[in-house]
């Protein structure tokens, strides 16, 4: 099924704080909005990443990928329309829009979202409201009223794309959400329940908050791999993407990049899923002389896919020769470019083995990689 998911981050933000609007602001090191478009990554098929005209420069800044990017208008609904809008020639099944300013979100409540509009048109998560209301004035009470029924309302709200597309279409706004678009033309909008957890940034406390949450529920996993291939006839070997002249080329099924090969086999080691000659194995020929990136990508795409982001990776090349030093830069350029990993994460670096053993005698290269991944 055709799921796309709609980012909704052209606010400016103003009662956060600080220099920056609240989804590009930092949290745990990386921007709020990276951490809501990781959340949502493994459960849709297309996202639409609507953003604000002045923040176009952040954007393209900030590394993030998605696969529409459109600019918002002066109304939040404007904003969503033009993300549907932009969907409209990819005609998904289902549409999930969503705060960026809700980075906590919970597979947990995404999963529920999409399988209430298995039969239903709507569904949005919410929590019930059980604190007393009062209504005030002049910080003055003036009296209660009754939360019986009330719910606080949250996001991602789900929809059938084509009749939310409809009621934008058709309904001038402004609303306040998505729901208030949907219920204005008539469809009915099934509740889930929602997560204290799934705060909406607001204020700076909110910031503090989410990453105390962030902190207490990390899920980190490391991962370790290591890769041997032998010299034979050749002029160049490949080492982390790089092609480097040499007197001789390393051996092996593929085009035995080892460095590349280390690193992916820590990737699938840190997931718990096997190693490279379980996903490609050998005996296979179409893998024969294959790009060691199409394994690379394999194993960062799985990571995504179960909603992990690569924090760093850590690789040494064990060799006597070639020289790795003046090839680094470009090791790192090509490992970032595969793996949508900063290059600041990103260490290759190299030792010899004092002429001790195979790599001290020439005979080939090993590496040894590290992976760290955190659940996003």
């Amino acid at each position: 099924m055709h799921i796309a998911a709609i980012i909704v981050a052209a606010g400016r933000g103003t009662r956060a704080g600080g220099k920056l609007p609240k989804q590009w602001q930092s949290l745990r090191g990386r921007p709020v909005l990276a951490h809501t478009l990781a959340a949502l990554q493994p459960h849709v098929t297309t996202n639409v990443v609507v953003v604000h005209p002045d923040d176009s420069a952040l954007w393209d800044q900030s590394g993030l990928l998605a696969d529409i990017v459109v600019q918002g208008g002066a109304t939040r609904d404007a904003s969503v329309r033009a993300g549907l809008e932009a969907l409209a020639n990819h005609a998904p099944e289902l549409v999930l829009i969503h705060d960026a300013a809700r980075p906590l979100v919970s597979a947990r409540i995404i999963t529920d979202v999409i399988a209430a509009l298995a039969s239903n048109p709507c569904a949005a998560p919410a929590l019930p409201v059980t604190d007393a209301l009062w209504t005030g004035t002049a910080d003055q009470v003036t009296g209660t009223q009754d939360r019986a029924g009330l719910f606080r309302a949250q996001t991602p709200q789900g929809f059938h794309f084509a009749k939310i597309l409809q009621a934008h279409r058709s309904l001038p706004g402004p609303f306040a959400d998505d729901v208030a678009v949907a219920r204005a033309a008539g469809l009915d909008v099934a509740i889930v329940t929602g997560a204290e957890d799934n705060l909406k940034i607001t204020g700076p406390d909110d910031l503090a908050r989410a990453a105390r949450l962030m902190e207490s529920t990390m899920d980190i996993r490391m991962g370790n791999g290591y890769d041997v291939h032998r010299f034979g006839p050749g002029d160049h070997v490949w080492l982390c993407g790089v092609k480097v002249p040499h007197a001789r080329s390393l051996q092996g099924h593929s085009d035995a990049d080892v460095g590349m090969h280390a690193i992916t086999d820590a990737i699938y080691g840190a997931l718990g899923k096997g190693d490279i000659g379980q996903h490609f194995p050998p005996s296979d020929p179409q893998w024969r002389g294959a790009e060691s990136q199409i394994f690379l990508k394999h194993a960062a795409n799985l990571a995504v896919e179960n909603g992990f982001a690569i924090s760093n990776m850590d690789c040494t090349l064990v060799c006597e020769h070639p020289k790795i030093g003046p090839h680094q830069s470009a090791m790192k350029a090509a490992l970032a470019a595969i793996t949508d990993v900063d290059e600041d994460r990103i260490s290759v670096k190299a030792t010899t083995s004092e002429r001790l053993g195979f790599t001290g005698r020439e005979e080939g290269i090993a590496s040894l990689a590290t992976v760290t991944l955190v659940k996003a």
